[in-house]
C-alpha cells in the first residue's frame, strides 16, 4: 500500500481555512482542477467535474468538525490509484496559523507503477496548497 503525505502552514486561524475547505462540496472554491462538485446520496458522494475533462466520484466517510478533518475514498475516476482513502486535516500549529493535512493510502491502479501513482497525488495535493497560499495572499 502507497502513502501520501504532505502539509503547508498558512498565516491564518484554523477556523478561518476551514471554513473555506471544511466542506465537502467545497473544492472548486479553492482548487484549480476541480471545476465543479455536485453532491449526491444525501450529501454522502461528491462527483467533481475536472477542468479539460474526466470526474471523479468520491464518497465521504467521516467528517469531524471539532477536529477539522473529513476523509473519504476515490469510489471512480481517472487517477491511477485503487482503494484510495484521504483525509484532509486542519490544526492549529501552536503559533496562531494553520497547518494543513493532506494524506492518503491507495494501492497503484492496474498497470500502473507506484511512483507513477505517488506523483499523481502528490501533484494534486501540491496544487491545491499553492492555490491556497494565492487566495491568501502568500
Amino acid at each position: 500500500m502507497a502513502k501520501v503525505s504532505m502539509n503547508s502552514v498558512f498565516a491564518i486561524s484554523p477556523d478561518e481555512i476551514w471554513k473555506l475547505i471544511g466542506k465537502f462540496n467545497a473544492l472548486p472554491d479553492w482548487h484549480p482542477a476541480v471545476q465543479s462538485s455536485k453532491l449526491e446520496d444525501n450529501g454522502r458522494l461528491r462527483r467533481l467535474s475536472l477542468l479539460g475533462g474526466g470526474e471523479i466520484v468520491e464518497r465521504l466517510e467521516t467528517i469531524d468538525e471539532k477536529d477539522r478533518l473529513y476523509r473519504y475514498s476515490i469510489i471512480s475516476g481517472p487517477l491511477p490509484v485503487a482503494n484510495y482513502t484521504a483525509t484532509l486535516r486542519v490544526r492549529d500549529d501552536g503559533k496562531g496559523q494553520s497547518l494543513v493535512e493532506w494524506s492518503s493510502e491507495f494501492e497503484p491502479a492496474t498497470g500502473a507503477p507506484e511512483p507513477d501513482a505517488i506523483r499523481a497525488v502528490q501533484t494534486i495535493y501540491q496544487t491545491g496548497f499553492d492555490s491556497l497560499k494565492k487566495m491568501f495572499g502568500m
